[in-house]
């Protein structure tokens, strides 16, 4: 049994024989600003005095209009994914290690697969993955062991956190990632063809970009594979609405973030990732999948098929050690599309599009605002400001406002850079307000 220290010779003591000088020298990893004050604590509460004051300090916080996006975004979310994914039958099952006993998950499993098959236009998928940064590490290590090969290029206009992720994923191992600065927000095609050779295993892209624009990148997809490398695009599922899907386009693997299919924005997660590729990519998918046999008595069944996770094979021969596939967050992306269809999805695209256009339109308007040229754009836009984007959007929050994504922390020179998005949930008088605020503080 352990004791808890209350006297300075028992506090010395166990700090002697860890080996550190100072209580104070434990939290010295932490950066100072985000160190508490205090450990004053004050007395402790009651279950109901808690919630009571959970509630009065939530009052106290007021009602934000986020215009935030990068990556997480707030769409409606109809209750029946609430009810639907509360099912006993769904959510007591954490993960099927035995799949024979776990029918309705594998059954629900299975037919999530089907779902992203469909979104993505490619023909295999696994299980889902933790979330989308993670899948596109994920699809790195794919790409780098199908083709044997110890490069990858990721475009810079790649989500910048998904980016870090990635390199995170291959510091340890005898890889070159190669980043390729954005031109106009987009993919530098002409540095492509400079830093695609022979040692190159992949390209990473995003469909739309970090800046919001849209490409089709069959024509890339073609020089790659001619190249010998892969084609990975990290894309947003309810641009799949309207956009080509990945197949389409002859894109070898499809990840992304499923959080805007059902999921609540919820401080960042929980949500789920997915990853989608061509048959021939199917061994090296990491993750569980879930397939569909006949038992005994020909009565469909469901099993888990090509287990290749380390929890399930030898450790060496593993394609991924990822231990988490957010089966119950991936069963709500499976309820939220079965509910809209094909036509629901693609009106909620189209609704994102229109409404980001007029907001494009409404800033367009505000003095001193450009809205850059360089093609089309789904839900989400950059702007340049005649002032520091993070001053304007520090003043609207204090109004109530989250006016996007200041550029500058992720791209040096655009200080002044803002990255605006706008989903369904946002109403005219919102975007009006924005313009109307936004505008007051730059020159107010």
């Amino acid at each position: 049994m352990g004791f808890t220290p209350h006297t300075e010779e028992e506090i010395r003591a166990m700090l002697d024989a860890i080996g550190v000088g100072s209580v104070a020298d434990l939290f010295r990893p932490i950066p100072e600003a985000l160190r508490t004050g205090s450990f004053d604590l004050p007395p402790g509460m009651s279950e109901f005095e808690m919630l009571d004051r959970l509630r009065e300090l939530a009052g106290s916080n007021g009602r934000v209009v986020p215009f935030v996006g990068g990556g997480y975004y707030d769409h409606l979310i109809p209750a029946a994914v609430d009810h639907a994914s509360g099912r006993s039958e769904f959510y007591t099952a954490y993960t099927p290690y035995q799949p024979e006993c776990s029918q309705g998950t594998l059954q629900a499993l299975f037919e999530y697969q089907t779902a992203v098959c469909r979104l993505t236009g490619l023909p295999v998928t696994n299980a889902s993955l933790y979330d989308g940064g993670t899948a596109l590490g994920e699809a790195a290590m794919m790409a780098l062991r199908a083709t044997g090969r110890n490069r990858v290029l990721i475009d810079g206009a790649v989500n910048p956190l998904h980016r870090a992720i990635v390199r995170t994923y291959l510091a340890n191992l005898p890889v070159e990632v190669v980043e390729i600065a954005p031109s106009a927000g987009s993919l530098d095609l002409e540095a492509l063809e400079q830093e695609l050779d022979g040692r190159c295993a992949a390209l990473l892209v995003q469909n739309p970009t970090f800046f919001g624009r849209v490409a089709d990148y069959g024509g890339v997809a073609e020089r790659v594979r001619g190249a010998g490398a892969l084609l990975v695009s990290s894309v947003y599922p309810v641009s799949l609405g309207l956009l080509k899907s990945p197949g389409e386009m002859g894109v070898d693997i499809a990840v992304g973030d499923g959080q805007s299919l059902g999921n609540p924005l919820s401080f960042g997660g929980p949500a789920f990732g997915f990853l989608a590729a061509r048959k021939e990519l199917l061994r090296n998918i990491p993750g569980r999948i879930v397939g569909e046999t006949i038992d005994r008595e020909g009565r469909r069944g469901f099993v888990l098929t090509i287990q290749a996770r380390e929890q399930h094979i030898k450790r060496h021969k593993a394609t991924s050690n990822i231990c988490t596939n957010q089966s119950l967050c991936a069963l709500r992306g499976l309820i939220f599309l079965s509910l809209l269809g094909k036509n629901g999805l693609a009106e909620l695209a189209r609704r994102n599009r229109d409404k980001a256009e007029y907001a494009k339109g409404v800033l367009a308007s505000v003095r001193g605002i450009e809205v850059p040229a360089g093609g089309p754009t789904f839900n989400e836009f950059a702007v340049r400001l005649p002032k520091r984007a993070d001053e304007a959007v520090a003043r609207l929050m204090r109004r109530g406002i989250a006016a996007g994504v200041p550029l500058g922390r992720y791209y040096p020179g655009m200080e002044n850079d803002l990255l605006v998005t706008v989903t369904e949930k946002r109403t005219k008088t919102e975007i009006d307000l924005l313009g109307i605020e936004l505008e007051a503080a730059l020159w107010n």
